[in-house]
């Protein structure tokens, strides 16, 4: 190992006050890193994951759901700052219906559950440096929202970002915070020990945690989940999906043939030649949403006996320092991934969900759809698909990636969508007011001015 890259990394950590469990886990993978390990996962060394539970199967006692539902913490990742869609600040501050936030809507979620079941349900976020200040501004609106001797809030933990030539910390005194990198939400756990939060809930009665995105409304928080997740006896769950052509490119479960244990194989974790197994929806047919379901007992047993590392597979990334200079400094960034945990738990499980419980905002169409008529809020605050199947629907990159640019262009609504069955938008379009698409619709390269009450029919504009 390398004394001089990793005394220096360890002691850039300790310098910026992060956590000595962090540290621990930051030299544990450097050790791998150094090795030469890529964390890659070639498809002979697996079998696919074909045969899990499934939730439309599950008959649950309304007793234990309630008692299950009294034991629950609600954890909400919140870390990310959505800079694929040009964002600076948390993706979740972003504006989804009615000028409610994603921020607004988890906590109008959990306050609506709490009201049903009369059950406690802490709403916990992790959040980086970066995103604490302002999710807890909007969360502040919700005076209701904490519960006694709970946070809602702890932070997740950074490392230095490692150069590619020689693993040392790489420097960048154009703009130092560059330098530093999150470890990827399989972080979680580390974070969760070392703000103390673990143990608080643990006191405070809590044995279950619902885990997941805060770019993801669709895990409303759920009695029949918890209730099964309960019943199972499993230390830990994971929530699928079936997959569709446009999923290829989601993680999946997979059984490794070395041993029957359930694992995580992520894109980055995929040997470049063999993407068409990975892509493959019939082979593969599950892709893993990152809904996550812990024994909060099991996660307290494991860092405990791991002494604050919980082992999970390496993923390396290689990116530049700048990541808008590609030019910049090549960089090794040290990352793992949540669910990649269910590895390491003896009877871990998984279930098969509706496609409710998946509805994330990873690009600007994604926002699109769920700003439309396609949805509506219920009394749960969920949203609810109004028609099936979803249309199709694809912007432009230039004029729509990035969210400053896509806002301009709806600023008289998102067009109604419920007869569409799909939205090419090929060129730079601004959408007029009370706009409607049915059908197939194509917006040529030519780009223009849609007026006010326009219908896009089945014809190229």
């Amino acid at each position: 190992m390398s004394t001089e890259g990793l005394t220096a990394a360890q002691q850039k950590m300790a310098d910026a006050g992060v956590a000595q469990p962090a540290i621990d886990v930051f030299s544990h993978y450097y050790g791998q890193l150094e090795e030469g390990v890529t964390g890659t996962i070639p498809e002979d060394t697996i079998e696919p994951y074909l045969d899990p539970p499934r939730l439309e199967d599950v008959q649950i006692d309304p007793r234990q759901a309630k008692d299950a539902f009294d034991q629950l913490a609600i954890i909400n990742l919140n870390g990310g700052l959505g800079t694929s869609m040009g964002l600076d600040r948390a993706k979740s501050l972003l504006p989804v219906r009615d000028g409610q936030s994603f921020l607004d809507l988890i906590a109008q979620q959990v306050l609506a559950a709490r009201k049903a079941t009369g059950s406690r349900l802490p709403l916990i976020f992790m959040n980086s440096f970066r995103t604490r200040e302002d999710t807890l501004e909007v969360l502040a609106k919700y005076p209701e929202l904490p519960v006694d001797g709970l946070p809602l809030d702890f932070l997740q933990n950074k490392e230095p970002k490692l150069r590619t030539d020689d693993l040392t910390p790489v420097e960048w005194p154009a703009e130092p915070d560059l330098e530093w990198c999150p470890p990827g939400h399989g972080d979680i756990y580390t974070a969760l020990l070392t703000s103390g939060v673990l143990r608080k809930l643990l006191d405070a009665g809590f044995r279950y945690a619902s885990v997941s995105n805060s770019d993801n409304l669709g895990t409303v928080p759920s009695p029949v989940l918890a209730a099964w997740f309960a019943g199972t006896g499993a230390p830990y769950a994971a929530e699928l999906c079936r997959r569709t052509p446009a999923d290829r490119k989601g993680g999946h479960l997979a059984v490794r043939k070395a041993d029957g244990q359930l694992i995580l194989r992520d894109t980055a974790q995929t040997p470049a030649e063999e993407m068409d197994y990975f892509t493959d929806e019939h082979r593969h047919p599950f892709f893993h949403t990152n809904n996550l379901w812990w024994d909060l007992e099991a996660i307290d047993r494991i860092l405990t006996e791991r002494q604050g590392v919980m082992g999970l597979p390496l993923i390396r990334n290689e990116k530049t320092v700048d990541p808008a200079d590609k030019t910049s400094t090549p960089v090794y960034q040290i990352e793992s991934a949540m669910g990649a945990a269910i590895e390491v738990f003896e009877g871990a499980t998984a279930i098969v969900v509706g496609r409710e419980r998946f509805l994330p905002v990873k690009a600007t169409s994604d926002l699109l759809l769920i700003r439309s008529d396609l949805y509506d809020l219920d009394e749960r605050r969920a949203l609810v698909q109004q028609v099936e199947p979803l249309p199709a629907v694809s912007l432009a990159a230039g004029p729509y990636k990035l969210i400053g640019d896509f806002e301009p262009r709806f600023a008289h609504g998102i067009p109604s969508l419920r007869e569409a069955v799909s939205l090419d938008v090929q060129g730079d379009w601004t959408f007029g007011a009370d706009v409607t698409v049915v059908g197939d619709a194509v917006l040529g390269a030519e780009g223009g001015t849609l007026p006010e009450g326009a219908r896009l029919g089945t014809v190229t504009a």
